[in-house]
């Protein structure tokens, strides 16, 4: 099982341009209609388009900003997103969510020995785990971080096994 995200931002942005466009349409036809001066006079825009040739930088820049529009949001709609469930080993189609892993490899990896402060990284194929410590002497203490955490993946059994990375900072020197 591997749940990928919506992709709601590229979908809302679509629907709030539109919204937009459709709203000053409409606002500049009641205009119109009520015998008012619209804000955007049709006449105005008419000549200018009339007066811009296919030459002039602005269609050029109007264009090139459509196109990277568009690419980008082809691309967001394409190209698959970080999953937010992954698939875990078995013949079950189980999975674990990204938060509650992470959330579990923080707190195995905070119940070593000596560790005052985790920051832990989840990526497709590591796991990176930043320790703080107040020891002095940090011998050993990231093969326990580093062991708490192969362990704890060994109990969840994910489908793919990322690779483990800790680095240890000591907050005190020994000097």
């Amino acid at each position: 099982m591997k749940r990928r995200p919506r992709r709601s931002a590229p979908a809302t942005l679509t629907a709030l341009v539109l919204l937009a466009a459709c709203t000053v349409v409409a606002a500049v036809a009641i205009q119109m209609i009520a015998g008012q001066t619209p804000w955007i006079s049709y006449g105005a825009v008419a000549d200018d388009l009339r007066a811009t040739h296919w030459s002039d930088r602005g269609p050029a820049v109007a264009g090139g900003a459509a196109a990277l529009v568009g690419l980008v949001m082809v691309l967001a709609a394409v190209l698959p997103g970080r999953p937010t469930v992954l698939p875990l080993a078995g013949d079950l189609d189980s999975g674990a969510s990204r938060r509650g892993l992470r959330g579990t490899l923080r707190t195995a990896a905070a119940g070593a020995d000596g560790v005052s402060r985790v920051k832990l990284k989840l990526r497709r194929r590591r796991v990176a785990a930043r320790v703080r410590t107040d020891r002095t002497n940090t011998e050993g203490l990231a093969d326990a971080v580093r062991t708490a955490l192969e362990q704890r993946l060994d109990q969840i059994d994910p489908a793919r096994r990322p690779d483990v990375k800790v680095k240890l900072r000591a907050t005190r020197s020994t000097s």
